[in-house]
């Protein structure tokens, strides 16, 4: 194994406000740096202001059907957060059903694993019941309203169909109204509650079956042999069908619940209308317009398929979500899965989707005891997989290598999810977030690691074998070292800022200075100490030190060389890859500023791995792929690692024109920018935390005019990075100096493009 050189491996202990990991860009004295003044008057950004506006642009993403879609991976999907249904032909005749789940559903038998005594249960179908076979459909599931519409033809008639899950209700609408010879009318067809892993694994010992469920006229109860009740009752009024489902545990009383849910419903109009509101409130929180229409659309239908997956009130992502199907995942993985979930809530700043953070501080107690007894005093850890209640069969202890899956010393999950807390925190500047949340789990989940850190005869710190996701267990993993390395100085950072005098803070200043570099050799980076990466490796766990983690500063020339080099190893051994390959490379070329390579890798994840509804499944639907490729196109657009905010820093040769508005960067930044014919026309920055602002501008090249609230502003340079000075609320408008920059934000011409579902 080679030596990194102490440039290839940047360690930060100076503690301030500005991101972890960051840099001395243009270290002179502020007096020293150039500065400028603006002479030329511009207006401030204005983009789509009414809903007509949003309306007409959000049409241009929606899924469109012609044939009937026969699968899960081909149809549409609604969702509340945790209630859902997805539309998709009968498994046996041409009729229309729609499947309900809810990701509050499981069983609760202890002792047997939570894939399968805990695991989450599917719960049936409504069919739509014609007088004659489906022969085609006329459909399109509107993103603005969250709506499902259009006409289904029979060999009878038609019916015009409209439905969608309400947005804050748990009740499933479809208006459904025949014409011609056509009649309609509903059955309810339950599943056995039964593990989907059971398809595909082993039955364990102690396992007991479920009682079947009991169907009546307007409701089917499911019991559980542990106690508790899926009940899911439906009610039609003349053309409208109602339908609910409740779950509780330990009582049985989710009959009453889901009666009572029907009986409080309101009149279809009001209905419409809450359910309208809540999502044209929704979107309008960010926007971003490609010339790919496909990739734009794409977009778009992630972040409405995240509203439909969760809410901070709800449980945490599973694998599946609620549209549970024949699946060996039914619960929720913490290795990679979860964490990937969540990134684009961060840039679109959707801070109502973050179950993620609820989860972790309401189960906290649950994360102490997952650790074996003599660690729970002072740590936390979280195992591969649970449920919403994060308790893990198993979790690792370095060193320790037993048999079967869960029991290996996997220990870096719950850091890597803290670490999508810190972005949380950053986005948003919330110092109570950090102050209660974040700061004492993520002081336990580093903790865990200072029990087994040891001196090697080099001097250096050493961690025993832990296991790297998806490859090998070995000494001085990689991905737990990064984890670790990010974890201390987020806690020096955090303590500096909340005014913290913890004890551990001269542990956490050792570790950072003596932790053994990491692992790699001519290739680039291995798994660890004793593991190369010889054979394709889907997950980059090696790779955490670039992304998502920016631990190593690719402005430095050692580092960039070092990623280049893994990333060139890494993506050249095909076989294992998968469609979060594809995600991990993008924004790996979008930290180098390769924006052709990033949009290669994105047209892979595109064309390869993405279903006809946007949809991905590896042996069952997987959510986190889909989800992470936003995340990807926001590193394009926008990054702000290393106190350093940079704007259009890897946009592909063929994008000419990108518009963008009020996405959010660490440091809780709203940045709004408009590239026109190749280059960027102006840049717009407004403050909601008064932190230091940093800035290069992509695109744009000087002399510039800034203005602060819409006056002349000074301003320093050093390095191709602006510093300006912004108070809490304050707006900073940055375009080229002597022009009179167009500022209105809309959306950009794209070739017309096929849209998604079976068009």
């Amino acid at each position: 194994m080679s030596s990194p050189s102490r440039r290839t491996f940047l360690r930060t202990t100076a503690i301030g406000t500005t991101a972890i990991g960051a840099t001395a860009l243009g270290s002179a004295t502020a007096d020293a740096l150039p500065t400028g003044s603006a002479t030329t008057a511009a207006s401030p950004p204005k983009g789509m202001r009414t809903e007509q506006e949003w309306a007409a642009f959000l049409a241009g993403s929606d899924l469109r059907w012609k044939r009937l879609p026969g699968t899960f991976f081909e149809g549409p999907f609604l969702g509340n957060g945790a209630f859902g249904a997805a539309a998709y032909r009968h498994p046996t005749r041409q009729r229309l059903t729609f499947e309900l789940g809810d990701s509050r559903v499981r069983d609760h038998q202890d002792g047997v694993g939570a894939l399968f005594g805990h695991s989450r249960l599917r719960i049936g179908y409504l069919t739509l019941e014609t007088a004659g076979d489906v022969t085609g459909v006329d459909l399109r599931l509107s993103l603005w309203d969250a709506e499902l519409s259009g006409t289904i033809t029979t060999t009878a008639g038609t019916v015009a169909l409209r439905s969608f899950v309400h947005a804050t209700r748990d009740l499933l609408v479809v208006d459904a109204t025949p014409a011609g010879g056509e009649t309609v009318g509903w059955t309810f067809t339950p599943f056995p509650a039964v593990s989907p892993r059971l398809a595909s694994k082993p039955r364990p010992a102690g396992l007991k079956d479920n009682p079947d469920p009991v169907l009546a006229d307007d409701h089917c109860d499911q019991d559980l042999a542990a106690g508790g009740r899926t009940t899911t009752a439906w009610h039609v009024n003349g053309r409208t069908l109602l339908a609910t489902v409740a779950h509780t545990f330990p009582d049985r009383t989710a009959t009453e619940v889901a009666a009572q849910r029907l009986k409080r419903a309101a009149p279809l109009d009001e209905l419409t209308r809450e359910h309208r509101r809540w999502w044209h409130r929704f979107y309008p929180k960010s926007f971003l317009s490609l010339p790919d229409a496909r990739l734009q659309a794409f977009y778009w239908i992630q972040l409405y398929k995240m509203a439909c997956a969760t809410r901070v009130d709800r449980p945490v992502i599973g694998t599946a979500a609620q549209w549970l199907q024949p699946t060996p995942w039914p619960g929720t993985w913490w290795n990679l899965n979860v964490q990937l979930e969540y990134w684009l809530i961060n840039a679109t700043g959707h801070t109502e989707l973050d179950s993620l953070t609820r989860s972790l501080d309401r189960y906290r107690d649950n994360l102490v005891a997952n650790t074996a007894e003599q660690y729970r005093s002072d740590s936390a850890g979280i195992g591969r997989v649970t449920q919403e209640d994060l308790r893990s069969d198993a979790f690792g202890v370095p060193g320790q290598v037993p048999s079967g899956d869960y029991g290996v010393p996997e220990v870096g999950n719950l850091p890597w999810a803290l670490h999508d807390v810190w972005m949380r925190y950053r986005h948003t500047m919330d110092d109570t977030l950090l102050r209660t949340v974040l700061f004492p789990l993520l002081r336990r989940a580093i903790n865990y690691y200072l029990h087994f850190l040891t001196e090697g005869s080099d001097g250096r710190l050493h961690l025993p074998a832990t296991y790297s996701p998806e490859y090998a267990t070995t000494r001085d993993c990689n991905y737990d070292l990064a984890l670790l390395t990010w974890g201390c100085q987020a806690l020096l950072e955090a303590a500096a800022r909340l005014k913290i005098d913890d004890p551990l803070i001269p542990k956490w200043h050792d570790v950072l200075n003596r932790l053994v570099p990491p692992p790699q050799g001519d290739d680039g980076l291995w798994i660890g100490a004793d593991v190369q990466l010889t054979t394709s490796h889907r997950h980059f766990s090696h790779m955490l030190w670039f992304h998502p983690l920016h631990l190593l500063d690719v402005t430095d020339p050692a580092n960039r060389d070092l990623l280049k080099r893994s990333l060139a190893h890494w993506l050249g051994l095909p076989g294992a890859q998968q469609g979060y390959t594809f995600t991990g490379g993008a924004s790996m070329n979008a930290l180098l500023g390769d924006g052709d390579s990033a949009l290669t890798n994105l047209s892979t994840l595109l064309t390869t791995y993405v279903k006809p509804n946007t949809m991905y499944a590896e042996s069952g639907p997987v959510m986190e792929t889909p989800l992470s490729g936003a995340r990807s196109l926001h590193d394009m657009l926008l990054q702000s690692w290393g106190g350093t905010i940079r704007v259009f820093p890897a946009i592909p040769s063929a994008w000419t024109d990108v518009a963008m508005q009020d996405l959010r960067t660490e440091g809780a930044f709203l940045v709004t920018a408009v590239r026109r014919d190749g280059r960027t026309a102006f840049i717009s920055i407004r403050s909601l935390a008064g932190e230091p602002l940093r800035l290069i501008p992509g695109g744009m090249t000087g002399p510039y005019e800034v203005l602060r609230n819409g006056k002349a502003a000074k301003w320093h340079e050093s390095g191709g990075v602006l510093e300006i000075e912004l108070h809490k609320g304050d707006e900073a408008l940055i375009y080229p100096a002597g022009t009179r920059p167009d500022t209105r934000v809309a959306p950009v011409t794209a070739a017309a493009a096929p849209p998604w579902g079976l068009p």
